[in-house]
């Protein structure tokens, strides 16, 4: 899966993959080449879960900061290349 796909998945999808190739790499049986592509594929899925857990929760301290100052919400809007 190229990294372009792991930034369109879902965070429950991300985590999905994640686990499957924890999985595979617990049962030990991959060559070591396999093994390596696995290992660094799931790095790429780590990487991309954390960044869309930060986004959710700058999202979340927006929410509330605007909430406690009695303004309106507005759109999210991550930041590029972050």
């Amino acid at each position: 899966m190229a990294s372009k796909k792991i930034d369109r998945l879902s965070f429950d999808a991300t985590l999905e993959e994640l686990e499957t190739i924890v999985h595979q790499l617990e049962q030990g049986s991959l060559p070591l080449e396999e093994a390596l592509k696995q290992f660094e594929q799931g790095i790429h899925l780590v990487r991309a879960g954390q960044q869309k857990l930060e986004q959710a929760e700058q999202k979340i301290q927006i929410l509330l900061t605007q909430a406690d100052d009695g303004e309106q919400a507005v759109p999210f809007q991550p930041e590029q290349g972050a």
